[in-house]
Formats: C-alpha cells, sequence, structure tokens
C-alpha cells in the first residue's frame, strides 16, 4: 500500500492522456507545460501519426499511437475521448491494470462512476472531472467527483492537473456534477447566445457587426474582470451601473419584465436534467 501511495504521490507522477492529442487534453497538458510540469513525465495518445507528430513538436511531451504501450508505468491515466467510445477504451485498458492502482481521471461528459468501475475495475481509484470550454484559453471551471478509492494525495494530483487551467470545485455527491454542467460546463453558451443577442441587435441599429462584435466581446471580458476583482457582488456591481430612471434601468426593466431571471433558472434545469437523463443512457 505504501509503494502505490509513494508511486503516485511522487512530485512528478507520470501523467498519460489517452486521447492526449485532443482539444481539451492538450489544453490541461498545455497548462500543465506553461505552470512548469516536465514534459518528459506527460505521455500523450492519438490515432492520426500526423497530428500526434506536431503534437509532440509543439509540447516536447512523448506520444504513442498504442494506448496499451503508453500506460506502462503510469501513475495517472487521462481519458480524454468521446463518451460513444469511452466503454470499448475502457475494456481494452482493463485487463493491463490488473494488480496496479494508477489514478484515473475521465474528462468525457455524462457517463457516471458506476460505469467505469464496471468496466475498468472496483478497486481503481477514479475521478469524474467536467471541465469546460474556457480551459481551452486557461480560464476554465473544473467539477470533480471521487470514488472512494480516492484518497487525499489522489486529490492533490487531479487539482494540480484541472487547476492548470482555471479553478476546479469538488462536489460531494455525483449528482452534484449535473449542477456543474448547469452553471459551469454549458454555461459557456449561455453567455455566447446572450453576447450573440447583443451584437445582432447593435448590427441591426446601424453598427457594424465588426464593431459591434468589438464592443460587446470587449464590455463582457471587462465585466467578468470587474466581478472576479471587486469587494462586492454582482447585484451590487449591477446596481452600481444604474441610475434612478436612466438608461440601465431602463434596460435592466426591460429584461425582468421579460422574464429573464425566470428563464435562467428553467434553462439551467433542464441543462441538469439532461446531464442526468445523459447519465442514464450512458450507463450501459
Amino acid at each position: 500500500m505504501l509503494a502505490e501511495v509513494t508511486q503516485v504521490t511522487a512530485t512528478n507522477p507520470k501523467i498519460v492522456f489517452i486521447g492526449g492529442a485532443g482539444n481539451m487534453a492538450g489544453a490541461v497538458i498545455g497548462g500543465l507545460l506553461a505552470a512548469g510540469y516536465p514534459a518528459d513525465r506527460i505521455v500523450a495518445t492519438g490515432r492520426d501519426p500526423l497530428k500526434l507528430e506536431a503534437f509532440a513538436k509543439r509540447h516536447n511531451t512523448v506520444v504513442h499511437s498504442d494506448n496499451i504501450d503508453a500506460i506502462d508505468g503510469a501513475d495517472v491515466i487521462v481519458l480524454s475521448v468521446k463518451p460513444q467510445v469511452m466503454r470499448d477504451l475502457c475494456m481494452d485498458l482493463s485487463p493491463h491494470l490488473k494488480g496496479r492502482k494508477p489514478l484515473i481521471i475521465t474528462l468525457a461528459a455524462g457517463i457516471p462512476l458506476a460505469a467505469y468501475q464496471r468496466w475498468l475495475g472496483e478497486h481503481l481509484p477514479i475521478v469524474r472531472a467536467m471541465p469546460n470550454t474556457p480551459a481551452l484559453v486557461q480560464s476554465g471551471v473544473t467539477g470533480l467527483f471521487a470514488d472512494e478509492a480516492v484518497t487525499a494525495e489522489h486529490r492533490a494530483i487531479t487539482a494540480r492537473i484541472v487547476n492548470a487551467v482555471g479553478i476546479s470545485l469538488w462536489v460531494d455527491k455525483e449528482e452534484g456534477i449535473d449542477q456543474v454542467i448547469a452553471v459551469a460546463g454549458s454555461a459557456p453558451a449561455y453567455f455566447f447566445q446572450f453576447m450573440e443577442a447583443m451584437i445582432d441587435a447593435s448590427a441591426a441599429s446601424g453598427f457594424a457587426r465588426a464593431d459591434a462584435e468589438r464592443l460587446v466581446l470587449q464590455t463582457a471580458l471587462g465585466a467578468a474582470k470587474l466581478a472576479m476583482t471587486s469587494d462586492v457582488n454582482v447585484a451590487q456591481l449591477k446596481r452600481n451601473v444604474m441610475s434612478p430612471g436612466g438608461t440601465t434601468e431602463r434596460a435592466v426593466q426591460r429584461f425582468e419584465q421579460g422574464g429573464l431571471p425566470q428563464l435562467v433558472a428553467d434553462a439551467m434545469r433542464d441543462c441538469a436534467e439532461r446531464a442526468a437523463e445523459m447519465a442514464r443512457e450512458l450507463d450501459q
């Protein structure tokens, strides 16, 4: 037992990213390297030889086209493939994990821990990680849920990996991942839709579309930065922009009259419910 813990919690454990040449895993690898993680302790796998070669040159990491060879000696295995192929991948890996206890981190959406335990083995420490797309620019949010085999040391290395591209939050119950999806995983699309609506309205009012995009995106960036650095909450920040009887108040009143707060709540509930449905569908 001590040998297993020492191996997994080494200063720089060997991390193998299955599907590592893809966008999300590639972003995490890039974040780790930028944070000083040694490139020779990271392995990435993929199917396309040309992409693997380009990935190796860009990141100076080890690459493999064979997943089984790649996991040899791995302390941490990060699964970053599409949910539809995850079962087959896990079934392929499972015989080669007998007698070993590497930490398994999955970046795939929707698949519950019970499915991984069936496919890989109940003895393994497994973490479900739900990142969002801003991780591609090191500004992501990742929800995390662990099975009972995951130790404090496993949690520490998991946080080190995912926090290389943003921030993370551990949830106590697996259902919490569905809520993370609703509030963070899917949420970039909510903001993109709001920005799109603002850009469309601005263009319709006579702005050149390129100018409208520039103004809206910079304002969104500035508002987020202001909210993150302010010592007051977003409700107060909203009030700070509003003057009684002024332009902002008129716009905010229109949002409220149109039911925006309830619409957002309903949409987030629908998102979480769909996440739970997908988990049941993929738990086969």
